[in-house]
């Protein structure tokens, strides 16, 4: 599934700023995803076109999809899923924190901004998960943006992103080597298969994947449907140094501050999550 990337400001009609201002709680709907809200704060997001918690897990190895459904239905409801995911041992409340900001954070950049004549609200209606953290709505909407201006830097290679991810082979002379998420992303390609679609299969971010594409195609690793009729005078910086429960019904921490642009933490390594929390928490 593609979902056009909006070049609309992310807090322009302030749905999820008013929201936060009347601390309501319940699931704002959109078209291209859902938010699920606890006193203002956004604690879930649901969309079609990122992979939610349950595909990273799964593809990290970390937790058989047989699991994940007995927590859904387990979750009964107090909805308090996540909480039953820690308490059997099949994750750490760390690794449950981590995968859940990754995956809330991906599903937030395709489904904003909220159009209000498109949007719907349902009063108390919760997400089984429960509340893992919650994150303010400042906090996630400046996020979202800094993410979307990451992807403008790269706007004349944007054709890759609806298009099977073909590389170049062999591979052009240059002096870009792929960090160890681009090659994966060269070695899952097959000419067949969309960025949203590698995403997916991979269990990763779907806007580091659209990222990580678009830096291989103004590098010439990767193979662009239409010439760029105009490209910047320099080159975007082609690669990117990694940087390294509550109950349902108790208060939950919030994260006020603006959600740090680390782009590894937006798609965490499972075997790094420890480490990836703390240097998270380091920069709130």
């Amino acid at each position: 599934m593609t979902v056009p990337i909006s070049s609309r400001p992310v807090a322009s009609g302030g749905l999820l700023d008013r929201f936060a201002a009347e601390r309501v709680t319940g699931a704002l709907r959109g078209p291209n995803g859902c938010f699920y809200l606890r006193d203002g704060a956004i604690y879930c997001v649901e969309g079609a076109t990122a992979p939610g918690l349950d595909a990273r897990l799964s593809a990290a190895g970390r937790l058989p999809a047989d699991c994940w459904q007995h927590a859904l239905e387990t979750a009964g409801p107090a909805h308090r899923g996540g909480q039953f995911l820690v308490s059997e041992g099949w994750l750490t409340q760390s690794e449950l924190e981590i995968c859940h900001l990754g995956a809330l954070l991906d599903a937030a950049f395709f489904a904003l901004p909220l159009p209000p004549e498109t949007t719907s609200f349902t009063p108390g209606t919760a997400h089984w998960l429960g509340v893992v953290r919650g994150i303010s709505a400042a906090a996630l909407q400046q996020a979202t943006a800094r993410r979307r201006a990451l992807l403008d830097r790269l706007d004349p290679w944007a054709a890759v992103d609806a298009s099977p991810v073909v590389p170049v082979i062999p591979a052009r002379p240059g002096r870009h080597s792929p960090t160890e998420r681009q090659r994966r992303l060269l070695e899952r390609a097959d000419g067949r298969h969309t960025p949203y679609e590698l995403a997916r299969a991979l269990g990763q971010s779907a806007f580091m994947t659209l990222l990580d594409i678009r830096r291989l195609a103004a590098a010439g690793l990767v193979r662009v449907p239409t010439a760029p009729a105009t490209l910047p005078r320099r080159l975007p910086g082609a690669r990117t140094a990694a940087r390294t429960g509550p109950a349902a019904d108790a208060p939950s921490p919030t994260w006020q501050l603006p959600v740090a642009d680390m782009l590894e933490t937006a798609d965490p390594d499972i075997a790094l999550l420890v480490r990836l929390r703390t240097a998270l928490e380091e920069n709130l």
